[in-house]
């Protein structure tokens, strides 16, 4: 990782967010304090962090890192939660209150006594959750909160941590690949790409080898059936962004003649990003776009709708 300064403040949320392998769970494993940075210089409540275990570990009860996919031990909701309370000391009776607690934050209080092995993925997580605040951190750190749940499922989670900034004093910093629900949770995105942050988003992320026909047009391809025109370049392999806001949704009764590299793919997703609507398109491979409400009106589109696309060149950045 290559990061020249940042600052964290407290009692904020922050999202992560970048393509897979940009560094956002290596930062968090930093943050954690379970990966120690090669170089460089990371203070906590500005003091400056002292490698040692002993110092480390009080830390870690200070910041807590829930997984992506979260291990459970095989026994009680109730008694996972305990666990990290038992190790604190906390008395039994005080314990019992914590666990009750926590679990009513995550609106699963009425799996106390379930064995946590039945529990479904969304279930898991927010046990994770309730395990984490039941030890009182002060930044909570969350890999992946949502991803690879159903619509449902991300919903109750996001309103979790909001309920959670809303009534504790806890500084929330969590990956998301979804930048309407970053957008949704908070205005402050730390955005990643080879290591680096970035000020500018890049969305739909794309590796590809260059191609060209007559050495005038130029393209990405993806893969045998999809080409992303692009500028010229000197290299043969590109990774290139899409602007969510520069691709064209085509109306149907147009030829493929009056079109070019149109692509036909089904909806996957719609969703409110403050005043616009972003659709996901799997075209073969999923597309975020970003529309006025008009146009979405003026499309009326709904899931797992068959839709036509095609790319503006002025939204295409090679990175």
């Amino acid at each position: 990782m290559d990061i020249s300064k940042l600052d964290i403040q407290s009692g904020n949320i922050y999202t992560l967010s970048g393509p897979n392998g940009a560094g956002k769970t290596t930062f968090l494993n930093i943050l954690s304090f379970l990966l120690i940075p090669s170089s460089g210089r990371l203070a906590y409540l500005n003091i400056p962090v002292k490698y040692n275990e002993k110092y480390l570990q009080q830390l870690r009860k200070s910041v807590i890192l829930v997984d992506q996919h979260p291990i459970l031990f095989s026994t009680s909701v109730y008694k996972n939660i305990e666990f990290g309370l038992k190790v604190r000391k906390i008395s039994r009776k005080k314990r019992k209150t914590i666990i009750e607690s926590a679990l009513d934050l995550v609106d699963m209080k009425m799996f106390i006594n379930a064995d946590a092995r039945h529990l479904s993925g969304g279930e898991t997580r927010r046990i994770a959750i309730a395990r984490a605040i039941a030890c009182s951190p002060d930044v909570l750190l969350l890999d992946e909160p949502t991803a690879d749940l159903d619509l449902e499922s991300r919903l109750t989670i996001e309103n979790i941590i909001r309920e959670i900034h809303a009534r504790k004093d806890i500084t929330i910093i969590f990956c998301t690949h979804d930048l309407s629900q970053a957008s949704r949770l908070t205005s402050k995105n730390i955005y990643f790409l080879n290591g680096q942050i970035h000020d500018i988003y890049h969305e739909n992320i794309f590796k590809g080898e260059l191609v060209t026909s007559n050495q005038k047009e130029y393209y990405c391809k993806i893969n045998e059936k999809i080409l992303i025109p692009v500028q010229s370049t000197d290299k043969d392999k590109i990774k290139i962004s899409i602007h969510p806001g520069m691709i064209n949704i085509i109306d149907h009764k147009k030829s493929d003649s009056d079109v070019s590299l149109s692509y036909t793919g089904r909806v996957t997703h719609l969703g409110m990003e403050k005043e616009k609507i972003r659709a996901v398109i799997d075209i073969g491979i999923s597309v975020s776009v970003l529309m006025e409400k008009a146009e979405y009106d003026l499309h009326m589109l709904r899931l797992n709708d068959s839709v036509k696309i095609n790319f503006d060149v002025d939204g295409i950045t090679i990175i």
